[in-house]
């Protein structure tokens, strides 16, 4: 896990680490980020599918077609303090992230709807704010889906989405 503020230590909860040497487990694992930027706790509930062996962009995860970006059930992120995303303010408390991956571009998306299951109840008029960012191709290999929230200043961070060989990054700076 690489932190750009050390002292400021992100937890995550689950069985093997995003470097795990061999992935035997068949199942998504649920697993749960906490991150401090600044004053604003941050925490985000996923499930982590896994590579094994599939092909994921165009496969597995469908491009042009929403995702949960995650297995099972939304993907969530929760903090304290409201933060600002592309110059919009999004209010402290809990939101579904979801995505649209495409091949040169993917649309990030925030949505009030947080408990539901797969896109099955996704509706486009809940979203707080929608994103479009560029997929890096990782150095890394990332057998499973991983989340990281780095602080990259006590005002600003990035929620960093990770599998296979591609990132996503979600900057957002704190309002106080």
């Amino acid at each position: 896990m690489i932190l750009s503020n050390p002292s400021q230590a992100q937890h995550e909860h689950h069985t093997n680490s995003p470097q795990a040497q061999q992935d035997t487990i068949k199942g998504s694992i649920q697993r749960e980020v906490h991150q401090l930027v600044g004053e604003n706790h941050f925490t985000l509930n996923y499930y982590a599918p896994a590579v094994r062996g599939r092909m994921i962009w165009g496969g597995l995860v469908a491009y042009d077609q929403v995702w949960v970006t995650g297995a099972h059930r939304a993907t969530n992120v929760e903090f304290t303090q409201a933060i600002r995303i592309d110059g919009k303010v999004i209010p402290a408390g809990k939101y579904a992230i979801f995505t649209i991956p495409e091949k040169k571009k993917w649309i990030l998306i925030l949505n009030t709807r947080w408990d539901q299951h797969l896109a099955d109840e996704y509706n486009a008029a809940e979203d707080v704010i929608r994103l479009e960012v560029k997929p890096e191709k990782s150095k890394e290999f990332f057998e499973r889906l991983t989340y990281e929230i780095q602080e990259v200043s006590p005002e600003e961070g990035t929620i960093v989405v990770s599998w296979e060989k591609v990132s996503v990054h979600l900057d957002f700076t704190n309002v106080n």
